[in-house]
Order: structure tokens, then C-alpha cells, then sequence
């Protein structure tokens, strides 16, 4: 409690040499600012962070099941039924998708069809992010096509009065060298029915269509690339796999959402920290006016040092005075830097006055997606103690062997 009353004291008392009260003042606002770089960067990474798993989550299921070899298997009634009356399945969904080459008017595009059966809308939340059209893939008279975003730019296809169908081409199977076209590719129209929006890797290569007109056109009838499967609430993904792997077998492959695109997640955690360290080692360079200003003011109380161990003070009271200067200093800083950025987040929430390039519409959302944890205000405190008492050592270490009687 006496270093600390003196650590304040000191903190707040007007030094003889004014470059002290300068550099002290540098220091506070430099550890300030590196706390509100923080809490603001990572905050960010958050945000960025919960959008691409938001916008993952509704294009993957919780579970999907691929065939360990080649892309596709034999539909097999009896998994499915057994998939289904397990109870952590909620709802069950068959796909087959392929690349082709459709053709809209006198405009073409590379894409990769996906033909999805009734319950797909039971597993993902793709119908959710349509913005054109709807998600009807079929009615009693036509078939229809949901694309993309971009594919939807790139055709210029209107599902909404549009007169004319989307051509879609794919090899025929088991065809080599044809003398026409036409024997060794298989063509069919679709109507265009909708457009989906979600993020770019999606909207400019998937189409969706029934999945019996996908049959129709790959000649594969009975055939899949996939199920996918979605569970039920209070069941974890790894929870639910091993019993799944269980009933697949092993020559079926069962991955969970996020195995699906464990790179992307991964990168996303190694940027998160990167930033971090290089935000802590740039406080890091700050704390050296720490150094400084606690080594100015050691300087300064020689007299004072002398005095309070002749009066019974030892060298760890000594040490423990400028190694809380330092700490206080730092801390006040930082606090001030958190309060900030605490409330330029807040803002960023209520408001989203900071757009992404002004607001493009071709954006999922307009303003800097932001979400405020408690981790992360845990970890600035840490970085900003750690890096204070590191940067107070050395001159503390001093100011004990300053006030030594000789």
C-alpha cells in the first residue's frame, strides 16, 4: 500500500524537468492508443469473423456425407432411413451436383450445377438470402434455375420476365471423340427462377436445380454427391459425427461444417493473430518511453530514493514503487484507450457510420461488421500489464540500487 501511495503521488506530481512530464505523458497516450488499435482490430476480426460463418453456415449443412472415392455413390435407402431415425438427425437432404456450361441468350458461363432435393431448404438457409425470384425448383409444368449473384450479372438473366430458358450442357458419360456435338454432350433448358446472394465464392459458381432434372441431365439416376444432414438442437457437429461415420461406414467420408472449410477458418485465426502481435509488438516499441520517463525520474529522486531507505525502506519497497509508476501509467493509458474504442464500437454497431467503400450495394452487408468480446478486453489488459512491467524493470532495478548508502 506505501508503494503504491508513493508510486501515485509521484505519477501525478509536477517534475522538476519538464522533458520528463512530456515523455511520460507520450508514453501514457502511446500505450493508450495501442489499447484502442486493439480492441478496435480485433473487434473487427470478430465481426468479419461471425459474417463469414454466418453466411457459411446457410450454404453448408452440419453434416455432410461424401463417398471416399470418385464423386459419386449409389443412393442407399436403407442409410437414409437409418440417418433419420437417428436422434440427432433433424432433417436429411440428397445432392448431385457437376460443372457444366450453361448458355443464356447469346451469353455463356462456367458453373457448377447442383440438383437438390425437397428437404434442402429443411437443411441450409440458402432460400433466405435470395434476392431475386424465389427458390422453386420445379412446379407441374417447368423446371427452374437459381443462380448466383454473379452468374446472374454475367448472363444478365431476369427470373422475373424473362421469356427466355437457360440452356445447361454437360458431356454425355462414356463418350470419347464425336463426330456432332450433339453425341457427345446433353442439352436441356431450365427456367430461370431466382438469384441467391451470399459471398462471392458462391455467387459466381453455383446453379441450383431439382435434383431429378440433375439426374435427367448427368444420366445418373440413383446417383449422388452427397447427404447432407442437418441436427437437431443441443447437438454438437463432433458429437454427432462418430455415430454418423458409424452407420456410413468406411467408404463414406463425414465431415462437419467446419472440416469443410477448416482452411479458410484456419487462415482466418492466423490473421486474428498476426494482427495481434504486431499491435503488442508496436506497444511494445511505445513502452520504451516508459523506459525512459521512470529512468528520468530515478535520476530526479536519487535524494528521495536515499532518504526513504535511510529511514528503514529496503530495495524491493524501492522496486516496487517504479515498477508500479510504470504499471499506472501504462494502465491509465490503456483504460482511457479501451473507453474509446469500447465506444467507437458501440457506434459502429448502432450506426454503422463507417461503410464498407461507401456502401456498395454489392456488399452482404454496408457497414464494418463489428462484435465487441470479453477475451478481448482480457487480453489487451494482459498485453498492456505485461508489457509495463517488462518496460518498469529496468529502471526500477535502478532506482533500488540508486538509493544503496555507500
Amino acid at each position: 500500500m506505501l508503494a503504491f501511495k508513493i508510486a501515485l503521488r509521484y505519477l501525478f506530481s509536477k517534475k522538476s524537468t519538464n522533458a520528463i512530464n512530456i515523455i511520460a505523458i507520450v508514453s501514457m497516450v502511446g500505450m493508450g492508443v495501442g489499447a484502442f488499435a486493439l480492441i478496435v482490430v480485433l473487434s473487427t476480426f470478430n465481426g468479419f469473423e461471425d459474417l463469414a460463418k454466418s453466411l457459411y453456415n446457410s450454404f453448408y449443412a452440419d453434416i455432410t456425407i461424401t463417398p471416399a472415392r470418385g464423386k459419386t455413390f449409389t443412393s442407399d435407402p436403407q442409410l437414409i432411413d437409418r440417418l433419420r431415425h437417428l436422434s440427432s438427425v433433424e432433417a436429411l437432404s440428397q445432392t448431385l451436383e457437376e460443372n457444366a456450361y450453361i448458355k443464356y441468350v447469346d451469353k455463356d458461363y462456367i458453373c457448377t450445377v447442383k440438383g437438390v432435393d425437397e428437404n434442402y431448404n429443411a437443411v441450409t438457409d440458402v432460400k433466405s438470402h435470395i434476392k431475386m425470384g424465389n427458390f422453386t425448383l420445379s412446379d407441374s409444368f417447368n423446371q427452374y434455375a437459381v443462380v448466383g449473384a454473379n452468374i446472374y450479372a454475367a448472363l444478365n438473366v431476369d427470373p422475373e420476365r424473362s421469356i427466355y430458358p437457360i440452356q445447361v450442357t454437360v458431356p454425355k458419360k462414356g463418350k470419347g471423340t464425336a463426330l456432332l456435338p450433339e453425341d457427345a454432350f446433353t442439352f436441356k433448358d431450365v427456367v430461370p427462377g431466382g438469384v441467391f446472394s451470399l459471398q462471392q465464392e458462391f455467387d459466381s459458381k453455383y446453379v441450383f436445380v431439382s435434383l431429378p432434372f440433375a439426374s435427367e441431365l448427368l444420366d445418373a439416376e440413383g446417383q449422388l454427391s452427397a447427404y447432407e444432414l442437418k441436427l437437431r438442437k443441443g447437438y454438437t457437429p463432433e458429437q454427432a459425427k462418430k455415430e454418423i461415420q458409424n452407420l456410413a461406414g468406411p467408404d463414406m467420408i463425414v465431415k462437419t461444417r467446419y472440416e469443410q472449410k477448416e482452411a479458410i477458418y484456419k487462415v482466418m485465426n492466423m490473421e486474428r493473430w498476426a494482427v495481434y502481435a504486431i499491435l503488442a509488438f508496436i506497444m511494445l516499441i511505445i513502452s520504451f518511453n516508459i523506459v525512459g520517463s521512470l529512468s528520468m525520474l530515478v535520476i530526479e529522486k536519487e535524494q528521495d530514493i536515499a532518504i526513504l531507505m535511510a529511514m528503514g525502506a529496503d530495495r524491493g519497497l524501492v522496486r516496487r514503487i517504479y515498477l508500479l509508476e510504470g504499471l499506472l501509467s501504462a494502465m491509465i493509458g490503456a483504460s482511457i484507450g479501451i473507453i474509446l474504442a469500447t465506444a467507437l464500437c458501440l457506434a459502429q454497431i448502432r450506426y454503422g457510420f463507417l461503410k464498407l467503400t461507401g456502401g456498395n450495394s454489392s456488399f452482404v452487408v454496408e457497414g464494418y461488421p463489428v462484435k465487441l468480446r470479453a477475451i478481448d478486453f482480457v487480453l489487451t489488459f494482459i498485453t498492456v500489464i505485461a508489457i509495463a512491467l517488462f518496460a518498469s524493470y529496468f529502471p526500477s532495478r535502478r532506482a533500488a540500487e540508486a538509493g544503496t548508502v555507500k
